[in-house]
């Protein structure tokens, strides 16, 4: 968790859409939303494999069975969206294995509201919520602007301003804090794939720093700050077809950058019955409607579940000796504005839609709500009754 002192450095990575993990994970939130669509309260679990040429798509669903032979279809789609055009990986000459199935019915008796019981939790776990004032989106500074550089070159990419870039790409941002703020960037780190074989670190340098300057606050980038640009050299054969991937490995990069603590769970793939997600999602809805209401200048909050108990078995909030109120209050105030059953938490957020596969990559936190009801987590709209309920 992050540092309690007011002086230090802290680190955090992302990876682009086209990291072969973040390509597992589209894939298998692109599966998801192909379900939703069809039934809003389908079941799935699905895990995807990529490697050179292949991918391999496999798990538990339970909705139209007609979606299982468009499953090569969206495999295709996703990874021609993300730009692979490669040898090795090139989305119209990959083949795809289609391996899913219907979901266990012990698993679903566990779940499934009946006449005499809620619809319980789809597994047991610990899921965490967070939230800073640190940045206008109340994330984490160094995690928000890791994302940010690898979305804006993902920008150019796609938009033909700079073709010479490819899909796979890693950054990481090291920024000093001062009296607990975020004043500088002491090192970057960005290896990005590019399709010149003939381009150099240097030369990949001189590309991509316009467009991190844009993205980082002014006067953070200093003389002092150490670049580190594509640092091994060449980067040419990238995604899938140089390194393998799998779907939920990108589990810190997914939420706070390390800043806060993580149950452990992956979230793509999943339906948000499983609260390995939806309660995720939830915690950091009432970490930053925490945050938001003035409640705390930092929140984390925990929850706990059971497979097939609808309730959570504990409530936990931490604000680091910044909160106005004590953490026993605000953690009786959030199960107060919030039903935090599986099927109160999908209501709230409105998450039986397909608003997956737009969180595949670049974090599924500090994001703008959208028309099309994703991110509705990233809504403010409860401060004012967590504010009245402490």
């Amino acid at each position: 968790m992050m540092s309690s002192r007011e002086d230090y450095l802290f680190t955090s990575e992302s990876v682009s859409e086209g990291h072969p993990d973040k390509v597992c994970d589209r894939i298998s939130d692109a599966v998801l939303d192909a379900f939703l669509a069809a039934e809003p309260e389908a079941r799935v679990a699905c895990e995807t494999f990529a490697t050179t040429d292949r991918v391999v798509v496999g798990g538990e669903v339970r909705g139209p069975g007609d979606i299982l032979h468009h499953v090569e279809d969206i495999v295709r789609a996703c990874v021609k969206d993300i730009g692979y055009e490669q040898k090795g990986f090139h989305w119209a000459n990959l083949r795809v294995h289609n391996y899913l199935h219907g979901q266990s019915e012990h698993i679903a008796q566990g779940v499934d509201a009946g006449t005499d019981k809620e619809e319980g939790a789809g597994d047991q776990g610990i899921m965490f919520g967070y939230a800073t004032d640190e940045t206008e989106e109340l994330m984490p500074a160094p995690i928000h602007y890791a994302h940010g550089i690898l979305r804006r070159l993902a920008e150019v990419r796609k938009s033909g301003e700079e073709p010479r870039l490819g899909p796979d790409a890693k950054s990481q941002v090291t920024l000093r804090y001062a009296g607990g703020v975020p004043v500088e960037v002491t090192s970057l780190v960005l290896s990005t794939q590019h399709l010149d074989e003939d381009m150099t670190s240097a030369d990949v340098r001189e590309m991509v720093e316009p467009y991190i300057r844009e993205v980082m606050p002014e006067g953070w980038l200093t003389e002092k700050t150490v670049w580190h640009v594509n640092p091994t050299g060449k980067f040419v054969i990238g995604g899938p077809d140089g390194d393998a991937g799998l779907t939920g490995r990108k589990i810190i990069v997914d939420t706070y950058g390390g800043a806060a603590p993580h149950g452990g769970g992956a979230f793509s793939g999943k339906d948000p019955t499983k609260v390995d997600r939806s309660a995720a999602y939830a915690a950091r809805y009432l970490a930053k409607n925490v945050v938001a209401a003035g409640l705390a200048k930092r929140c984390v909050l925990q929850l706990s579940y059971a497979i097939g108990v609808a309730r959570p078995l504990s409530i936990y909030v931490d604000t680091f000796g910044t909160g106005t109120v004590s953490e026993a209050a605000i953690e009786k105030a959030v199960a107060e504005v919030m039903d935090l059953t599986p099927r109160g938490i999908r209501t709230a957020l409105g998450l039986n839609r397909p608003i997956y596969q737009r969180t595949s990559a670049y974090g599924h936190f500090g994001r703008d709500a959208d028309n099309e009801g994703g991110f509705s987590w990233e809504r403010t709209d409860l401060k004012d009754a967590l504010a009245k309920a402490v």
